[in-house]
This record gives structure tokens, C-alpha cells and sequence, in this order.
């Protein structure tokens, strides 16, 4: 199974790019984040066209999670239980999506941002966070095969962005975002791309601002995290940097992980 994550800030921009990545890419899964679309409005037509199942949790122009399986798509799970909350007035925004896809039990997560280390969405990610793992923990229990897969708006380690000098004082590196990272690692899930792909100067995003992609100034925040079942069968894994060159670009790019039967 060739399994995939990304982030394609905003899908409907995007969807020609999308489809055309898969088609060279000959991707089995593909979970994808930040799709910005309502159910509505989400182009399921256009990867059902591509032989893919498709499901989609979208509530607004923000956020959105997505995973596309030409491999089968079972139990799709919209959230997790008692995810917090967000809003006024506070609901559970469109951040996670499970779905079991060739006995693989696969997630396609958007983490909150944090915003600032003073803003309230800050505690609010770390909530989210905290109750995510207590039940990642959980499913991957019985040995199920379990692929955590998204934009976690975290760089767990220094050389996971470009100059940790210019990040002092922010969020995404902050020592409780990493230490929420960490304990996902710490209850047994396993980061793994990274094996794969060391660093540094290994980023999975690149701000569209200040010419951030050519000059190589991103950060490594996009990952998949699997369960030790899953991890025992990863042969390989690389990260699509051409795909954040061009036009109409994302401002992050694909992650892709080869799971053997």
C-alpha cells in the first residue's frame, strides 16, 4: 500500500494538482487536510472518476479533513470522542476523519494551530492533543494497524525548522507542543517517515511568505505517525518536495509512506 498525507490548503484550488499528483504518483490512500469545503462543495466526483472511495468532514471554509482509498473504505469515523471543542458557539471543528482502508486503520488530522503562545487556542490544541492520544492509545491496542496522518502544526525537534533562533518564542516549538508530541511517541506509536528521511533541512512546509521555498527556510510539521503493527511493515518513505514548486502550489507538501502486506 502506498499511503499518503497532505495538506492542500483549500481542495477546490487545488483539485486539478491533487489529481494529477495521484495519477503520477499511483497513490493508494491519500489523506489530505485543510480542504476548506463543505461536504457540499468537496469534488467527490473527481477522485470517485480516478477509481477512488472517497469521504470528507467539512463544516465551513475552514479546516476540513478528507481520505481517498482505492483500497477500500470502511467504519468511517467523523472525529473522535469527546474532542474539544472551538467557536462561538464552541462545536467540534471538521479535524479528524478515521476510516479503515486495506486493514489499516488510517487518520487524516488537521492539529490546531496554537496561534501564539498567550492565545486560548493554544491550551485548546494541547486539550486536543491530549485527548487524541488517550485514544489513539486505544486503537492501536489490540495490535490493529493504526496511521496517524496529518498536519500536526508541530516541529517536535530543532532541526525540524530552519533557525530555531527565529521561532524563540512561538508556538509549534514550544516545550508543551513537543512534549504532546512526545507522548504519542511514549505510549508506543512510531514517527515513520523520518527513519527515511533525516534532517536536517528536511520541511514538509514552506511559508508563502519571504521566499521562505527557495530559500529552504520550513519546517518538518506534517507526519505519520503508526502504531508498532504498522510500523514493523514500513519499507520506505519520502517527502514530495517538487510538488510545492509551481503555480497553484500548496504550502506543503506531500508525505508518502510504502506499507508492505
Amino acid at each position: 500500500m502506498r499511503l499518503a498525507t497532505w495538506n492542500v490548503n483549500s481542495i477546490r484550488s487545488r483539485v486539478d494538482r491533487v489529481e494529477a499528483w495521484l495519477q503520477r504518483n499511483e497513490v493508494d490512500v491519500l489523506a489530505m487536510q485543510e480542504t476548506k469545503s463543505k461536504d457540499a462543495t468537496f469534488p467527490f466526483d473527481r477522485f470517485r472518476d480516478l477509481g477512488y472511495e472517497v469521504a470528507h468532514h467539512g463544516l465551513n471554509q475552514w479546516n476540513g479533513v478528507a481520505i481517498l482509498s482505492r483500497v477500500g473504505l470502511d467504519d468511517v469515523q467523523v472525529g473522535f470522542p469527546d474532542a474539544p471543542q472551538w467557536g462561538e458557539p464552541a462545536v467540534a471543528e471538521a479535524r479528524a476523519l478515521g476510516a479503515t482502508c486495506g486493514g489499516v486503520r488510517v487518520w487524516s488530522l488537521y492539529v490546531p494551530n496554537g496561534r501564539t503562545l498567550e492565545d486560548p487556542h493554544l491550551p485548546y490544541k494541547l486539550s486536543w492533543l491530549e485527548v487524541l492520544r488517550r485514544h489513539a492509545t486505544e486503537w492501536a491496542a489490540d495490535g490493529t494497524p493504526v496511521a496517524l496522518c496529518g498536519d500536526w502544526n508541530i516541529a517536535p525537534q530543532d532541526d525540524d525548522v530552519w533557525d530555531m533562533a527565529y521561532f524563540e518564542g512561538r508556538t509549534h516549538v514550544s516545550p508543551a507542543e513537543r512534549a504532546a508530541f512526545q507522548a504519542f511517541l511514549d505510549a508506543g506509536l512510531v514517527d515513520v517517515v523520518r527513519p527515511h528521511t533525516p534532517g536536517p533541512g528536511v520541511y514538509t512546509y514552506w511559508d508563502y511568505q519571504r521566499l521562505r521555498f527557495p530559500k529552504r527556510q520550513g519546517m518538518r510539521i506534517d507526519f505519520v505517525l503508526g502504531s508498532p503493527s504498522l510500523a514493523e511493515r514500513v519499507a520506505g518513505a519520502a517527502i514530495d518536495r517538487e510538488e510545492r514548486k509551481g503555480t497553484g502550489a500548496s504550502d506543503h507538501a506531500p508525505v508518502v509512506v510504502e506499507v508492505t502486506a
